[in-house]
């Protein structure tokens, strides 16, 4: 893609999302995250009107009277985004492609932290990390991650999310809100992402294609695996054919979502031709 195109489509996904942060997500991500952003300072004698919820027992037995931890709100945070860029984010049966749909998601995302004064950094990953950019604030940084989005040719094409989720875990010494945005169609992933919200703040965004759920009866036709290269011929005219897909994907949503609850992790479903925003929204108020 030339650099004049890749520009123009930076400077309309900036300023139709910048809009939407600003106006819609800017004071629920602020109550959202804010509250858990918080770190402790020390411990202090039990005062009246304390909350005892707050009361330190192993200090308080040791001294034999009580004391409280005392808690200060960091003064920023560091937000990260792991964003699937394997082969599957390239299918869409509408206007827009999963990769789209990602990239303007991870956009508001980001202009979201800028306002309010934190850090945003980006994992790219396939079945490896492809790339890594270090947080940062300022609207130039989101300018260049929106443009790796838009222009960002991966060395692989297969999906694993236990390889970003380490690097995760190993590369971020501090607490971070991270966002993984992804199709969650991979191999298990259950330990990779308990130990990463064990450590940080994990949520969960789907992006799914309403074909990838259920197919059309449209004959024979000939279908091709985005991150395997591989091509088949299916006929899906076959009642049997499109129920087996059907069951396929059913079992992996029972499967994603399982583990999602396991491990502790938020999340939401967000499909290629719907309104990103209100899901979004929903998510946000559930924490």
């Amino acid at each position: 893609m030339e650099a004049v195109e890749i520009l123009k489509r930076v400077r309309k996904i900036e300023i139709k999302t910048r809009g939407l942060s600003h106006q819609i997500f800017a004071g629920e991500y602020h109550s959202t995250f804010r509250g858990r952003g918080i770190a402790f300072s020390e411990v202090r004698e039990y005062q009246y009107g304390d909350d005892i919820r707050s009361i330190d027992w192993n200090v308080t037995a040791r001294f034999n009277h009580p004391y409280v931890k005392v808690f200060e709100e960091e003064r920023e945070l560091t937000v990260m985004l792991l964003i699937d860029v394997s082969g599957s984010r390239e299918f869409g049966s509408g206007n827009l492609l999963k990769k789209n749909v990602i990239t303007e998601i991870a956009a508001v995302l980001s202009f979201s932290a800028i306002q309010n004064n934190d850090k945003i950094g980006v994992i790219l990953f396939t079945d490896k990390v492809e790339k890594f950019i270090p947080p940062q604030k300022g609207r130039k940084h989101i300018l260049r991650i929106i443009r790796e989005l838009i222009d960002f040719y991966p060395d692989n094409r297969s999906t694993d999310l236990t390889e970003p989720l380490r690097y995760l875990t190993n590369a971020m010494k501090k607490r971070c809100i991270a966002f993984i945005l992804s199709d969650f169609i991979a191999p298990d992933f259950e330990e990779a992402i308990r130990i990463a919200n064990n450590k940080h703040d994990v949520v969960a965004v789907k992006i799914f294609d309403k074909r990838e759920t259920d197919m059309p009866s449209i004959g024979l036709v000939k279908l091709k695996d985005s991150e395997t290269g591989q091509d088949i011929w299916i006929d899906s005219s076959n009642r049997n054919t499109r129920e087996y897909f059907r069951q396929w994907w059913d079992e992996n949503e029972i499967r994603t979502r399982e583990i999602f609850s396991k491990s502790g992790v938020d999340f939401t479903s967000i499909r290629t031709d719907e309104d990103y925003v209100k899901p979004l929204m929903r998510l946000f108020k559930r924490r």
